[in-house]
């Protein structure tokens, strides 16, 4: 993709909920080959370091509803490897990402260069595959226990540590089929404690982290043109931290 590719944005309500409407469809044998081989080329990449595990596919998206189904993540990895495997192999990974707003600031981090998706650019975290561990029961799925679970593993910090969650828009990956919520969150935390818990209890996802000041971010992503996740904006626009245009 280059910068002038359009990335469709789906505006969102604020009582967007996720529901889970099928089981995973079975796949033709042909295609289920050509997909573990290209999950097989992947780990080779990263070392056997990928799980499959199950995450979420949305199959439509509305303003208040986001339906779909659980899949296995390396159909995901091979939809990301072969889009054009869009029309046999439907698969559209669902993700929560935030803007994390604190006093007068917004934290970015950087990926890993070795990441399946956006490897090496500046994000908003937290964000991470929505999986069955924020199911609230067999139908609805929570995306907001997605991101507090995420907050804690890549950031360190308790889910209390943040409120007032507000759904952005969700901003889809035009090539890998990927969709991107945002959702903002205030913290009453300083900059030295949310660097303190990254740095004590943090994953290591970001490196470094950035707190940056809301008057900064447009020298921000200036001086990170073309390294900065492409949801980022977006969000950044819908949180009110961006002037839109």
């Amino acid at each position: 993709m280059t910068a002038a590719d359009p990335w469709p944005v789906h505006e969102v309500a604020p009582d967007l909920r996720v529901r889970v409407l099928r089981d995973m469809p079975a796949l033709p044998a042909a295609l289920d080959a050509e997909v573990s081989r290209l999950w097989d080329a992947a780990q080779a990449r990263m070392g056997g370091a990928l799980f499959n595990g199950r995450v979420f596919s949305a199959d439509g998206v509305t303003p208040t509803l986001v339906g779909g189904h659980w899949t296995e993540f390396r159909r995901v990895v091979a939809r990301m490897a072969r889009p054009a495997l869009a029309g046999a192999l439907p698969v559209r990974p669902f993700a929560a990402g935030g803007v994390i707003l604190g006093d007068g600031f917004v934290v970015f981090g950087r990926r890993p260069a070795g990441a399946v998706y956006q490897a090496g650019e500046w994000q908003l975290p937290p964000a991470g595959s929505i999986d069955p561990g924020c199911a609230l029961d067999d139908t609805w799925v929570s995306p907001l226990a997605q991101l507090r679970a995420e907050l804690a593993e890549e950031l360190g910090m308790p889910a209390d540590a943040v409120g007032d969650p507000r759904p952005l828009c969700i901003v889809e990956h035009p090539g890998s089929g990927v969709l991107d919520l945002g959702i903002s969150v205030r913290t009453h935390w300083t900059r030295e404690a949310i660097r303190a818990a990254h740095a004590a209890r943090g994953n290591g996802e970001y490196d470094p982290l950035e707190l940056v000041k809301v008057a900064d971010v447009p020298a921000f992503l200036a001086r990170h043109a073309g390294r900065v996740t492409r949801q980022a904006v977006p969000f950044l626009v819908h949180a009110g931290v961006l002037a839109a245009g």
